[in-house]
């Protein structure tokens, strides 16, 4: 079998150290709610697969999102200009080392990947499978054309990176991706290899995959723009190769942290705890594996110039101290924190704690009021609604998900625009009074967010620098 086309993922079994008891304590909360540097040459295929939908068995697509009065989403949650198209694709890095067993090999990774596109009205649109935590099957109707001509503009389109929790899959944050791409963005949404849905046997091993996580979040997400803007693929003449962005969510934004310059700080006993290692011998050199900068560096850390902009939603780490106050306090890259003030799995004063020892300016924290971890997925398919477990991954107790999901369509592409374009108009968007609720004075109400309705914004903080 060509093995650019194999994308087989039974549930591995590659991850199978004895977790000590304080690895299950410390990450039972995760899984319940939610190498050397990597150069542009060291990617050495790419394939189409976008025949995905075809292999798999029919699924019926379901529409995720009920029908909201305009006047009620934040006006930057509106659709863009631009048609959408969408691909999946594999690429590969054949020089690719697993630092844990010290083997070299290649380490494949799906892409979704989203763009301004051209085609006729009334061209289908298509659907995107996945499955749950507990791998059951689903189908969401997409609001894009798969395999659509990319539209060639007067501009290129800059890059933004999306990065997926653990566990989880590409298109977890589909709507953020179809969002931007219709704003003149190409997005490309990571599979994160060994920690998805699929790969992940959530009953019978769930923390196979977090040793991986640790390890490869940042560099899966380096090596994508790497790809992206060094590489030759369907979008090379339209892409910009000097800006781009970067989207993580949970574990994705532990990686996103490290990737614009946040230095690892595990001591020895999280090494072990974290990755399952009780061979004492072994024990530094796992720490130092895991102790990487700028994604995967070690000597001279040097974050890529092309990253514009860092959106962190419920950003896993800061609970533990896991990164460097003094790194912490140099990344100049601008950085929105998005964060439910009851997260239960990140930690809220975790997250508070990495908003408070980023120094730079142009670093934001946007707090949900009553939101615990879940603030970014796209509202649960009904396969989900059969367990807790599923569910449970979606759901929000006091927040409607397609609410939220319109929320952080609005601020994305505002922090997008502003820092990645250099739109400064849309830097207004991001330059807020401290909360939405307009509460009285002297019997009137202040005004509104910019963005938002008048009344109907109520359950947000805002804090900048």
């Amino acid at each position: 079998m060509n093995k650019y086309l194999d994308n087989t993922k039974g549930k591995t079994d590659k991850w199978r150290p004895a977790l000590l008891i304080g690895s299950y304590l410390l990450l039972a909360a995760l899984v319940s709610g939610c190498n050397p540097s990597t150069e542009a040459g060291n990617v050495a295929a790419v394939a189409d697969t976008n025949s995905q939908a075809v292999k798999s068995k029919k699924l019926q697509p379901q529409h995720l999102y009920p029908e909201v009065h305009p006047d009620m989403q934040p006006e930057l949650a509106a659709a863009g200009k631009y048609k959408v198209g969408v691909k999946t694709l594999d690429i590969t890095n054949e020089k690719y080392v697993d630092l844990l067993t010290n083997q070299s090999k290649p380490r494949t990774l799906k892409i979704e990947v989203w763009y301004p596109a051209e085609y006729n009205k009334g061209t289908p649109l298509t659907s995107y499978e996945n499955e749950t935590r507990l791998a059951k099957k689903f189908s969401i109707q997409a609001n894009a054309v798969r395999d659509a001509v990319p539209l060639v503009s007067g501009s290129a389109y800059p890059v933004v990176v999306i990065s997926h929790g653990y566990t989880g899959y590409r298109q977890i944050m589909f709507y953020l991706g179809e969002h931007l791409a219709s704003n003149g963005y190409v997005v490309a949404a990571i599979d994160h290899t060994d920690s998805t849905n699929e790969d992940v046997d959530m009953v019978n091993a769930p923390f196979n995959g977090f040793p991986s996580t640790l390890i490869n979040r940042s560099r899966d997400q380096q090596f994508t723009l790497d790809f992206m803007t060094q590489e030759k693929h369907f979008l090379s003449t339209v892409v910009n190769t000097k800006d781009a962005g970067l989207i993580g969510y949970s574990m994705g934004a532990f990686g996103a942290l490290n990737t614009v310059g946040g230095c690892y700080n595990f001591t020895l006993e999280q090494a072990g705890m974290f990755t399952g290692t009780q061979d004492e011998k072994m024990l530094p050199l796992v720490q130092k594996a895991l102790n990487s900068c700028a994604a995967g560096q070690y000597e001279k850390p040097k974050v890529d110039d092309k990253w514009k902009a860092a959106i962190m939603f419920a950003a896993w780490g800061g609970q533990n101290n896991l990164f460097t106050h003094k790194s912490l306090a140099n990344i100049q890259v601008p950085k929105l924190f998005v964060s439910g003030n009851l997260d239960d799995i990140s930690g809220y004063a975790g997250i508070q704690s990495l908003y408070q020892k980023t120094q730079a300016p142009s670093t934001y924290l946007l707090t949900v009021i009553n939101a615990r971890h879940n603030i970014a997925p796209h509202p649960a398919p009904k396969e989900a609604w059969g367990s807790e477990t599923d569910f449970g991954h979606y759901y929000e107790p006091a927040w409607s998900s397609s609410v939220l999901n319109d929320i952080n369509k609005h601020f994305a592409l505002a922090m997008m625009d502003c820092h990645v374009k250099k739109q400064s108009e849309a830097c207004d968007y991001l330059n807020l009074p401290p909360s939405s609720d307009q509460v009285q004075v002297d019997g009137k109400l202040p005004e509104p967010w910019k963005g938002f309705d008048s009344r109907f914004s109520t359950g947000l903080r805002w804090q900048q620098k």
